[in-house]
């Protein structure tokens, strides 16, 4: 574990930031500042997802920051797409509790002393909610290009045969993207009211609109893209049962006439004629073309 103690100059607050802790070492925090033991287990689950809490004298929140590659395959559980952020705060003190290094937090860091737009920790979470919302933008420009792609593989009827797969990893993505936009809600609604207002909060709120309304088209252009496929490949199916069934009409009545002149009975009559032979020939031929003119004439072909 690594805990870094920060000290606001101008207002006084402390920002405690402490990257993968364990079990003991959190009850230490928890000894230190009085945090709730409930919010310190949920530190610990790494599928936790976002939520707003107000303990009384400590407000606890967790967000969840999307990690910067999210096009592999195999990639569809919360855990795999993002990482968590927890955090703690009154208005002496903001704790941040994280398992993997965050490049944003160490940004804030190395600012945070001399920043006099933190006039209390409520305003530096919605600062750290912000940056949280920021990592969205990326998997969304990621998506919506892999999209484009399978679009144009689909239109161009250059499909490969795990398409619908490949389309399934992408809207469960989305889906859970969506999901994590949701329940980010309530911590905007909750800073809100735990009087964070300042330029940053605002900025997650309108952030988070933006994102919501983004990932809800591409998780309906994805259902339609799957539509398109199935209805493309159902066309395609009856295209070759169209060439299978036109070719079964003509041979259906030659075969019939074939077969029963095949059968070679004693007393065929015609088998003892000797324009026999021309006449069946002649009549498949007639047959054949009465079954074309009706196709050309029924514009079946």
């Amino acid at each position: 574990m690594s805990i870094i103690r920060l000290k606001h100059t101008e207002t006084g607050f402390n920002w405690i930031d402490v990257s993968n802790p364990t079990s003991a070492e959190l009850q230490e925090l928890s000894a230190e500042f009085g945090l709730n033991q409930y919010t310190l287990a949920d530190c610990l689950e790494p599928d936790h997802l976002p939520k707003a809490e107000d303990l009384g004298a400590v407000k606890f929140l967790i967000t969840r920051k999307i990690l910067d590659e999210v096009l592999g395959n195999k990639l569809h559980t919360v855990q795999q797409l993002s990482t968590k952020v927890a955090i703690f705060f009154n208005e002496d003190f903001i704790i941040t509790v994280h398992r993997l290094p965050q490049a944003f937090i160490e940004e804030l860091q190395a600012s945070f002393e001399q920043k006099l737009v933190y006039k209390n920790p409520a305003q530096l979470a919605a600062k750290i909610l912000l940056q949280v919302l920021n990592s969205y933008n990326k998997p969304a420009l990621q998506l919506a290009a892999e999209l484009d792609k399978y679009e144009t593989a689909v239109f161009l009827r250059r499909t490969q045969a795990n398409i619908l797969s490949e389309l399934y990893y992408l809207k469960r993505k989305i889906n859970i993207i969506i999901k994590l936009l949701i329940l980010t809600e309530d911590i905007t609604h909750a800073l809100n009211a735990y009087k964070a207002h300042n330029l940053a909060l605002q900025d997650a709120k309108d952030l988070h609109t933006k994102l919501l309304t983004l990932f809800n088209q591409l998780h309906d252009d994805v259902g339609n893209l799957q539509q398109i496929y199935l209805s493309i490949s159902a066309q395609k199916t009856n295209e070759v049962m169209k060439v299978l069934t036109t070719f079964s009409v003509f041979f259906l009545p030659l075969t019939f006439i074939v077969g029963v002149y095949g059968m070679n009975f004693k007393f065929m009559p015609e088998l003892e004629s000797a324009w026999g032979y021309p006449i069946v020939w002649a009549s498949m031929i007639a047959i054949t073309g009465i079954i074309y003119w009706w196709f050309k004439r029924k514009k079946w072909f």
